[in-house]
């Protein structure tokens, strides 16, 4: 149902509901396409019948190019879809066993269930394997836990691992799907020896198929960011959230986030990649201002879970930063008060004794500051590697008894 729930869009309390009619439905897709027959299930393996690949690779490839352009549009955030991590080893003995199982018993398990309902006992004697393996690998779950989560890589897409932008790697998919559905037809014309009469009345694809191309094609040419999206902040609301100034984080939460390695504070530092190289806060990352809207970074700011905040050398900087990036419907970011002048400034020239303090409260701020500058100045602030512990030898010069000889 994601990403409707994080959206606001259904209500969590009946996602169960909604996860029952959208089941009712695929399985009622799976029966009109014939996959509660065992026989039309198996033909992709001995070349007679490849319903199931043009079924699956139209699903996909709708699928793909639907969530490309709604998440062009600002209709869809593709932060909130949900990708399925990759244990490599587990899910390459995961796939060969359910390979086998495909091809020996002609189901996998969604098609075993729509087959069962529908009366196959064939389909029932699959179903109970898959429920019989279920137990054996959950009742043996420890001992093959270190395989079954080992060898994690993160949640890979394919694009990024061939190096090559998401709309080329669409295009290139399509064209695939296109070929793979004219391939196989001839394929499974030959296996059948299907008449040239049948072939010569059936209806031509290739319009459907030219339009699907021409579509991706289309985004190939598209800019990396729409101006607007939905989430996008009104001109009027954003002018109001600049006077109210409660975007800003002062020096002294600054300091003790960085001294704690609060790892839910994060430090954005918008000057250019060189100034960031001579010097930067302990933590931070470098986002320059023609970075802030790409797509290498989308994800990170709708992570609404961290504090983000940006700063340069005073204000004026990071808080252009702050503007486009909540004119983008970005939340938790904040901007640090006074920059790094401001920061320094308070930190090293600061009183080490309050001077008549009016509460408890200044002079505690006082006495935090203080000792925060005897850090940064010893480099306390910043992680330090454990050394290796050192042997103490004491050497203890021993007389012998009598001054000479022995016992």
């Amino acid at each position: 149902m994601a990403p409707f729930i994080p959206e606001g869009i259904v209500n969590p309390e009946l996602n169960l509901f909604f996860a029952l009619l959208l089941g009712i439905g695929f399985g009622y897709v799976l029966e009109q396409a014939g996959f509660s027959s065992s026989r039309k299930l198996a033909g992709v393996f001995y070349g007679y019948d490849f319903v199931v690949l043009r079924v699956f690779f139209t699903a996909g490839v709708t699928a793909m190019v639907g969530l490309t352009f709604l998440s062009f549009m600002g209709w869809i955030d593709m932060s909130l879809v949900y990708v399925n991590p990759l244990f490599l080893w587990s899910a390459i003995v995961g796939g060969a066993i359910m390979g086998l199982g495909f091809i020996l018993g002609g189901y996998c398990p969604g098609t075993s269930i729509v087959a069962a309902t529908v009366g196959k006992l064939d389909a029932m004697l699959f179903l109970v394997g898959a429920v019989t393996g279920i137990f054996i690998f959950g009742h043996f779950y420890n001992d093959w836990e270190s395989f079954y989560n080992g060898s994690f890589l993160g949640n890979p897409f394919i694009y990024e691992t061939f190096g090559m932008p998401r709309s080329w790697f669409a295009f290139a998919l399509v064209i695939v799907a296109v070929l793979a559905f004219a391939i196989t037809q001839r394929i499974e014309d030959n296996v059948n020896q299907t008449p040239k009469e049948i072939i010569s009345q059936r209806p031509s694809y290739v319009m459907p198929g030219m339009l699907l191309i021409l579509s991706m094609f289309a985004l190939l040419f598209l800019p990396e960011q729409r101006k607007s999206n939905a989430q996008e902040v009104p001109p009027h609301e954003l002018l109001a959230m600049l006077q109210q100034n409660d975007r800003f984080v002062d020096v002294e939460e600054a300091t003790y986030k960085i001294i704690q390695q609060d790892r839910d504070f994060i430090l954005i530092d918008v000057r250019e990649p060189e100034e960031f190289e001579r010097f930067a806060l302990p933590g931070a990352i470098n986002i320059t201002m023609d970075e802030l809207l790409g797509r290498r970074y989308r994800e990170f700011f709708s992570d609404n879970k961290e504090k983000k905040v940006f700063y340069s050398y005073g204000e004026s900087s990071a808080d252009m930063a702050w503007t486009v990036a909540k004119r983008a419907g970005f939340e938790e970011i904040y901007v640090l008060q006074g920059g790094l002048n401001g920061m320094f400034d308070t930190l090293f020239n600061g009183s080490d004794v309050p001077e008549d303090p009016k509460n408890m409260d200044e002079e505690f701020s006082v006495r935090f500051i203080t000792k925060a500058r005897q850090m940064f100045k010893e480099g306390e602030a910043l992680p330090k590697e454990a050394t290796q512990p050192v042997p103490v030898r004491t050497i203890i010069e021993l007389e012998t008894p009598g001054g000479r000889g022995g016992c």
